[in-house]
C-alpha cells in the first residue's frame, strides 16, 4: 500500500551522493533543495547538480519529485525556476516555494510556470507547495491556499518560531524539547490552522521536519501529534527517519479492518441515520471517516 505524501525527504541540491541515496529509499517524495541547505556560494552549483540528477538518475520509481527553490525575495528564485523547469520540468511534480507571506508570492510562481509550460509545450502542470513560515504567512493563509496550483501547505517551524520571537529551545530549532518549555503542545494552534485551511481547500497539510534525526522516539511522538491534528505527512532530513514517518502516517491493519467493518455494516443498514457496530452506535459522520481512510489506500 502506498500513500500520496506520508514522507518527504529534503536533500541538499549540491550533494550528488545524497541524491542517489534518497531516490533509492522508501520515501514517498524526494525534494531536491536549492534553498536553506545550500550555502550562498554553492547556489549555482546546486542548480546545475539538480538538473543533472533529474536528467540522468532513474527516478521514476519514486512516488513524487519536488524542487525547493529560493524565496521570491532573493536574487535566486526566478533563475532556479527557469533553469530547472526548462531543463527537466517534465520530471518535476511540484515546486516547493519557501517563506510564503502573501498570495502574490504564489501568483508570481504560477505565472512563471505557466509561461515556461507554454514555451515548452508540456502537458503536465507543475504544482506548488507553499511553506508557511511566518506570522504574516499564517495571517494570510486563506488567500495563499486559494492561489493557483497550490497542492499543499507546509509548516516551517524554525522560521515561524523566529518570526514570532519564540526562544530557541534546541540545537536544530525543529520540534525538539517541546515538553520541557511549554505545558501542552506549543504549536497546536498554528498546526491546527494550517491543517484546517488545507482541508477546507482540498489541499495536503505537511508537517516540518524533526531536527534530531537520531531520536526516533521523539520523531515518532512528533509525527503522531501531527497525524492527530490532521496532517497528511511530514518532512524528513535523514533516511533513517523515513520508516518511522511512513509507519505513523499509514493506518494500521486494525484501523483498516475497523473502517471496512463500519462500511460493510452501513451497507446493510441503508436508510438508518445511526446504526450499531460491535455494540457501539455510529452515525454518518463516523462512516465518512471510515470511507476516507479506505479511500486513502492504494492497493
Amino acid at each position: 500500500m502506498t500513500f500520496r505524501q506520508r514522507s518527504t525527504i529534503s536533500v541538499p541540491g549540491h550533494i550528488e551522493k545524497m541524491h542517489q541515496k534518497a531516490f533509492g529509499s522508501a520515501v514517498d517524495v524526494v525534494m531536491l533543495d536549492l534553498e536553506d541547505s545550500v550555502p550562498i556560494d554553492a547556489k549555482q552549483a546546486a542548480r546545475e547538480q539538480v538538473i543533472t540528477t533529474l536528467k540522468n538518475l532513474d527516478i521514476w520509481k519514486c512516488s513524487g519529485i519536488s524542487v525547493r527553490v529560493n524565496g521570491v525575495d532573493t536574487p535566486y528564485c526566478f533563475r532556479d525556476v527557469i533553469d530547472v523547469v526548462h531543463a527537466a520540468g517534465v520530471k518535476i511534480d511540484s515546486i516547493v516555494l519557501p517563506k510564503v507571506d502573501y498570495a502574490g508570492n504564489v501568483h508570481f510562481l504560477a505565472h512563471l510556470l505557466e509561461g515556461l509550460e507554454m514555451e515548452l509545450g508540456t502537458q503536465n502542470q507543475i504544482a506548488i507547495d507553499a511553506s508557511i513560515e511566518s506570522a504574516i504567512g499564517l495571517e494570510n493563509i486563506v488567500e495563499i491556499a486559494r492561489a493557483p496550483r497550490v497542492r499543499s501547505l507546509i509548516f516551517g517551524i524554525a522560521d515561524y518560531s523566529a518570526s514570532i520571537g519564540a526562544r530557541l529551545s534546541s540545537i536544530s530549532g525543529h520540534g525538539e524539547n517541546e515538553e520541557e518549555i511549554y505545558p501542552g503542545h506549543r504549536w497546536n494552534f498554528v498546526m491546527s490552522k494550517i491543517a484546517q485551511t488545507a482541508k477546507a481547500h482540498n489541499l495536503l497539510a505537511i508537517d516540518s521536519p524533526y531536527g534530531h534525526f537520531k531520536d526516533l522516539e521523539g520523531l515518532d511522538s512528533s509525527a503522531r501529534i501531527a497525524c492527530a491534528l490532521g496532517f497528511d505527512g511530514k518532512w524528513a532530513i535523514h533516511p533513517s527517519q523515513i520508516e518511522t514517518i511512513n509507519r505513523v502516517f499509514s493506518p494500521t491493519q486494525e484501523e483498516i479492518d475497523r473502517a471496512k467493518l463500519i462500511i460493510d455494516v452501513a451497507r446493510t443498514s441503508a436508510g438508518k441515520g445511526a446504526f450499531a457496530v460491535d455494540g457501539r452506535m455510529v452515525d454518518r459522520a463516523t462512516l465518512r471517516l471510515a470511507q476516507k481512510l479506505v479511500d486513502s489506500i492504494t492497493l
